[in-house]
């Protein structure tokens, strides 16, 4: 029984589909829409389709059908929703559950895009949202109401990796009848246990660690049956966020190494935050896996593993922190993460440029951090290459 297998397994061979010819890699079915038999045939269809039975690309498709079983297997979801981008997948799981009136709590250390989507979109069409100090439970016991429909966070945040304490706030939520939607791609598949902690959603953007080679966009709402089809599915067939089966067959080959890969990439990442955590020139070391993290003690019991991205905070700011950048070698500078290449990015004038410079300093956002995504290079290379640009500074 596929239930049975590891990881591992799951993610190279569950949910499989094959055609008539036997294939050994999954087919790409580039269609945008399906032959019926006859007339009756399509009119049943529209009805009520059956398993694999498809009507149009935007609705559903044998390969991203693949993705969609996969990707839930390996979460311990019911079923999924494959999205055009991560950000297809946030939206699109908020705007389908939420209207005029409903409230939402969300923690305040977002990724930019998530943070429009709640202080400008949702609002923009009535729904009230809270923020809180994801790290303070007193605070999501505080804003929390009767009426809350949804609490949302990040499960490590965007780009200083602090870490809920998903269960408590879970807990919380679920005495009110909330429903928790957790934004997962820093804590990854591989390391995720946000279900069993008491996630009700979870979303991945699969352009990260899932694709992992800097290829396509992508993005996944997992959740259960009724959520997912009931829910989310009328909603992103009709407002077009589907995922394209090319790009649904790109993150297939992408988890057949996703294991290997990110295990190894956390690996360096801890390697590389030991080797900094007492340089002089840097402020602050952040990575989930050094013990002096905040929040260590709950990313060792809520995640298998710490995570491919820690930041350095150099001290001097942000002419320092660009001299840094520019001197780097082996890292390269961009606004992705989770790729086999090592990533670096200055969220102060990047990802997090539009917020207020007083809301960035209060999220830890300061003049001199640098997001690192760590890749697939050599440990050493990768700690002489930081070494060789802090001595540019």
């Amino acid at each position: 029984m596929t239930q049975d297998w590891g990881k591992r397994t799951k993610m190279v061979h569950h949910g499989a589909r094959r055609s008539q010819f036997g294939e050994v890699a999954e087919a790409i079915y580039l269609t945008q829409g399906f032959v019926y038999p006859d007339a009756e045939a399509a009119e049943a269809r529209f009805l009520k389709s059956g398993a694999d039975e498809f009507i149009y690309a935007r609705y559903g498709n044998p390969t991203v059908a693949v993705f969609e079983d996969r990707i839930a297997a390996l979460e311990g979801t019911e079923d999924a929703f494959a999205t055009a981008s991560g950000m297809a997948a946030v939206s699109g799981a908020l705007t389908a559950m939420l209207r005029a009136g409903d409230h939402v709590v969300s923690s305040r250390a977002l990724f930019g895009s998530c943070l429009y989507i709640l202080e400008e979109v949702l609002n923009r069409y009535g729904v009230e949202v809270s923020f809180v100090d994801g790290l303070d439970l007193d605070q999501w016991r505080a804003a929390i109401r009767p009426e809350t429909r949804v609490v949302f966070m990040e499960t490590v945040s965007n780009p200083t990796l602090e870490v809920i304490d998903l269960r408590s706030v879970a807990a919380l939520a679920h005495d009110v009848g909330a429903t928790v939607v957790v934004d997962n791609v820093f804590a990854t598949p591989v390391f995720s246990r946000a279900v069993e902690l008491g996630a009700d959603v979870v979303i991945y953007s699969a352009t990260k660690h899932i694709d992992g080679q800097g290829r396509a966009l992508g993005g996944v709402i997992c959740g259960t049956r009724e959520f997912i089809r009931g829910t989310i599915e009328p909603y992103m067939k009709h407002t077009g966020g589907a995922l394209s089966p090319f790009n649904a067959w790109v993150m297939l080959n992408g988890m057949t190494t996703l294991d290997l890969r990110v295990r190894a990439q956390a690996a360096t990442a801890q390697a590389i935050a030991e080797a900094f955590e007492s340089d002089p020139r840097l402020a602050r070391v952040i990575y989930p896996g050094l013990p002096n993290h905040p929040q260590h003690d709950i990313a060792a019991t809520q995640m298998d593993g710490f995570g491919t991205v820690l930041a350095l905070d150099i001290k001097a700011g942000k002419e320092a922190a660009f001299r840094f950048l520019n001197a780097l070698q082996v890292a390269v500078i961009s606004n992705n993460l989770g790729d086999a290449r090592s990533i670096v990015t200055h969220p102060a004038t990047t990802t997090h440029q539009r917020l207020p410079d007083d809301q960035k300093l209060a999220l830890g956002i300061t003049p001199g951090l640098i997001r690192m995504s760590v890749g697939l290079e050599d440990v050493a290379d990768l700690i002489d290459d930081i070494r060789a640009a802090l001595d540019m500074i």
